[in-house]
């Protein structure tokens, strides 16, 4: 009976000397974990082609979300394109409407003041608006010892009164040969504020349009400035 120290100290003998039988043993000892672990990574390679799979339709999904945002993007650019041109064409037609409604206001200013010094104070003077450096005038005419300083508007109030105050503080600090012994301030406006009115009248200035008089301080309006 072969004793179990002699089969190992054969086996032992064999490893050592025996290069295919070392081979051969080592492969028989090393393939069942082998077997597991090429289990394990096949495992884990079908649930990465799985993950693989669910990313590219995620990419998919991306792409065709990104094509729809792009198109919806175009489209929305047209129609802001197209609303722009239509809002830049109304806001010249406005703007065209508004220059001419202006200018339709100061001339029918000038025509109106003229009549109203002819009637009311038997002043005859050619008005005419005023450009120089520093300001520019709607209303502006002289007569002898007479001037005529005015603004002429659609609707207004106070500012235009401190604005065309400043304005006869400029002429006379600088051009005091625009100015005459006497001065008229006037503000030719068809719709004043309330505000505007009851600071003309302290200030004795003028304000009329053409079927009314909001304000004329008839002792003082020919008064020396």
């Amino acid at each position: 009976m072969v004793k179990m120290e002699d089969l190992k100290r054969e086996f032992l003998e064999l490893l050592d000397r025996d290069l295919e039988f070392r081979y051969a043993v080592a492969g028989y000892l090393g393939l069942s974990e082998i077997l597991k672990r090429l289990d394990a990574i096949a495992e884990e390679q079908v649930k990465l082609r799985e993950e693989q799979r669910n990313i590219w339709k995620e990419i998919v999904a991306i792409k065709e979300e990104q094509v729809r945002l792009r198109d919806d993007f175009n489209k929305l650019r047209e129609d802001f394109n197209k609303m722009f041109m239509a809002f830049d064409v109304r806001l010249s037609r406005v703007e065209g409407t508004l220059q001419k409604l202006t200018l339709d206001v100061e001339d029918e200013a000038r025509s109106i003041i003229k009549y109203r010094l002819k009637k009311d104070f038997g002043i005859e003077m050619d008005l005419a608006p005023l450009f120089l450096p520093e300001l520019e005038l709607n209303v502006y005419g002289v007569s002898d010892d007479v001037c005529v300083v005015g603004e002429a508007t659609v609707r207004a109030g106070r500012g235009i009164l401190d604005a065309l105050l400043n304005k006869i503080e400029l002429l006379k600090a600088k051009y005091p040969e625009k100015l005459r012994g006497k001065l008229i301030p006037v503000i030719y406006v068809c719709l004043p504020m309330p505000e505007l009115v009851e600071e003309a009248a302290k200030r004795k200035v003028w304000v009329l349009k053409a079927t009314q008089d909001f304000c004329k301080p008839e002792k003082a309006i020919l008064n020396s400035w």
